[in-house]
């Protein structure tokens, strides 16, 4: 196995410098996507943070002693997915990294500030509005029965990841919108004394609508992730049922899959 140490004469080398690249070149698997695979995690664990500089395709195809074709394809592959772009002048920077979620009954906000991707929330709406049919059969109440409504936009490095709209039992708890901007939801809930103990979730994917692309800076049509879920508490009562949808560019869920004995 072949060791490529990389380096970049940009501001940030020293974060590049750091990292040791293993580049197998017997591998069936391709030198391209070695190079992106190695430089995602990087971005992924912190190790290259949103605004270092990785310098340009020659400068990096030298010291890893690769191809530039080679390297502008590792480079392509992760600009495609969001995490790079290239600057004129420049070279290519990391831009931030994508955020991957087990699925587990977690709140986004603790699993953001866990991965230490500096989670910020914009409350849009907090208001106490009738229980439409569908939040009423979630939440197992009449239907018109008073339900406290949330919408809060999600953002990490100051770049939104998703937008968020929850309905709880009116009588449930107090939510004061200025502590909603500065914590999770869950954690309030568990605050309050509400234990959650499990969730019914569905995930599915469409296009963004034009006022979803705007809010989201994402182009009118690209693809989200959607996310249904009913939490209840440990005594089986539905106490929360929300409806998120998540750039598919910053946002991923991560499966762990069994063989059923």
């Amino acid at each position: 196995m072949a060791k490529a140490r990389g380096s970049a004469r940009a501001v940030s080398a020293p974060a590049l410098d750091s990292l040791d690249f293993a580049l197998d070149r017997g591998s069936p698997v391709p030198l391209y996507y070695q190079l992106a695979q190695q430089l995602e995690a990087a971005i992924e664990h912190g190790s290259l943070a949103p605004g270092n500089l990785l310098g340009n395709e020659v400068d990096l195809s030298v010291r890893l002693g690769l191809s530039r074709p080679t390297v502008r394809q590792a480079i392509q592959s992760l600009v495609d997915k969001g995490l790079l772009v290239r600057r004129r002048g420049v070279g290519t920077q990391v831009v931030h990294s994508q955020v991957k979620r087990g699925l587990e009954l977690s709140s986004l906000y603790d699993d953001l500030e866990a991965a230490g991707q500096g989670p910020t929330t914009e409350v849009v709406r907090n208001e106490r509005v009738p229980a439409t049919a569908d939040v009423a059969a979630a939440l197992g109440i009449g239907e018109g029965a008073e339900v406290t409504v949330l919408e809060r936009l999600r953002c990490t490095h100051g770049q939104p990841v998703a937008i968020l709209c929850n309905y709880l039992p009116a009588s449930l708890l107090e939510l004061d919108t200025a502590r909603l901007e500065s914590t999770g939801l869950y954690r309030m809930m568990r605050t309050a004394g509400i234990t959650l103990h499990s969730a019914r979730q569905s995930i599915g994917a469409r296009c963004a609508t034009a006022e979803e692309a705007e809010r989201l800076d994402e182009k009118e049509g690209a693809a989200l992730l959607t996310m249904q879920r009913t939490a209840y508490d440990d005594t089986g009562r539905p106490v929360e049922y929300g409806t998120h949808i998540y750039r598919a560019s910053r946002y991923a869920f991560d499966f762990q899959l069994l063989v059923r004995p």
